[in-house]
């Protein structure tokens, strides 16, 4: 949630830098925020002359207990309270649509995030793993490989669900279980304290993240309960935090979490339908930060380096994109996305998103902090990014170390984990 006091203070600076997100007008709210502060003048001033005639009765009370100016001060005492009652349903009634139409706004771009309408203004920052790009002659799609070797059935996942679902068997799943114990293994290396939270979450937890009530149809519901399941871990684990006041001491937290993640998909149809690159259901390892605001964005380079060591360790080619202003996500001020060559198709695709929100999803989840000796608290900044995304990592793995009688090489790092070094 974007900061009220900005946009009233400099509103002409917000609504330049939301223009170049898309159309967004800020007259509405500007028009409500003035209405409640209008209403709460108001109000400050009848609950001051309520103060005032209870004042008045007990003086006239002790002078004289029958005069008749008493009732007439009570009955303007309570005239006052039925004032202001009425006017506090007013406010109530103003701060909700205030409150839906500041959650409405995305956040406002980072002065270093490139300026562009689309997807196809995204700045190249630096790419990495030319030389293990493996000549493309030959190589199969993922999905034609899996099906090959019997490790990835999507007919029957068809049966059992719908399509955009896979069935992982065999080495499949022992691959993808490999995928999830390495990556968890390198990110808790580097300083991440690993958790496992619900996948299920309740209306706040998504709202709080930005993912409510903008899109409510990329997630599915069970209604009944009030609960959604996560699109990804960066909801549940960023709401650990939520209305807490945490210490500056505190900070930085780094968490990582393995779950299962959910997703409609709604608006993709005929995009991937093949595959283990859009599913409605996927595995993925996530990086959330909670830092302070002087750090987060060096912190963002860390956490993208951070996602960027898996796919080195894996010796898989990719390049790193700044997002400009029209591709960047709803509550990002910042964004690097990862992409991973997948040479059956001669293209690189996303794997990874990390992205700084400054103190757009704490202001919506209300995690501040305090620092030892000074007055007040602040908003923490947090992160988050794909360390890495674990269907599309076993995608790439499939395609990049195909070899040419069919088998896949198991990259290095992976033996360990998998107890064999080829899969055919």
């Amino acid at each position: 949630m974007l900061d009220l006091k900005l946009l009233r203070d400099k509103p002409e600076e917000a609504q330049a830098r939301l223009a170049m997100r898309g159309s967004y007008d800020l007259t509405g709210i500007l028009d409500l925020d003035r209405q409640v502060r209008e209403l709460e003048q108001k109000r400050s001033a009848l609950q001051a002359d309520g103060n005032s005639i209870g004042r008045q009765v007990g003086e006239q009370m002790r002078k004289d207990p029958n005069s008749a100016e008493i009732q007439q001060l009570r009955d303007r005492g309570t005239a006052i309270k039925t004032e202001i009652a009425e006017l506090e349903k007013q406010e109530k009634e103003i701060r909700v649509s205030l409150d839906a139409q500041l959650l409405a706004l995305p956040n406002l771009p980072h002065p270093s995030t490139p300026e562009g309408k689309n997807e196809d203004e995204n700045v190249e920052i630096r790419r990495w793993g030319d030389g293990y790009i493996p000549d493309s002659n030959g190589i199969l799609p993922h999905w034609e490989i899996g099906e090959k070797l019997g490790i990835l059935n999507t007919e029957r996942a068809v049966k059992i669900a719908q399509s955009r679902f896979v069935v992982l068997q065999g080495l499949g799943a022992a691959l993808e279980r490999a995928l999830i114990s390495f990556m968890l293994d390198m990110q808790t290396r580097a300083g991440y304290l690993e958790v496992i939270p619900p996948v299920l979450v309740n209306t706040a937890s998504l709202t709080a993240t930005g993912q409510l009530p903008k899109f409510a149809e990329e997630s599915f519901r069970c209604a009944e309960d009030d609960l959604w399941l996560i699109p990804t871990a960066e909801v549940p684990v960023t709401n650990l935090y939520r209305d807490e006041i945490l210490s500056s001491e505190d900070l930085p937290i780094y968490h990582c979490a393995y779950t299962p993640c959910f997703r409609r998909e709604a608006g993709s149809y005929g995009r991937d339908m093949r595959g283990l690159i859009r599913l409605h259901q996927f595995n993925k390892v996530e990086l959330v930060k909670f830092c302070h605001p002087d750090t987060s964005m060096q912190e963002l380079e860390t956490l993208t380096n951070n996602a960027e060591a898996i796919l080195q360790a894996l010796k898989l080619p990719y390049r790193v994109l700044a997002l400009c202003t029209g591709d960047l996500g709803f509550s990002s001020a910042k964004t690097y996305d990862l992409e991973v060559w997948l040479p059956s198709s001669g293209k690189y695709r996303e794997i990874s998103s990390c992205s700084n929100f400054l103190d757009f999803q704490s202001r919506r989840a209300n995690i501040r902090f305090k620092e030892p000796g000074k007055k007040g608290t602040q908003f923490v900044h947090t992160l988050n990014g794909s360390g890495l995304a674990v269907g599309r990592t076993m995608a790439a793995v499939l395609e990049n170390y195909q070899q040419p009688d069919g088998s896949i090489r198991v990259p290095d790092v992976l033996q360990p984990y998998l107890g064999r070094d080829l899969i055919a």
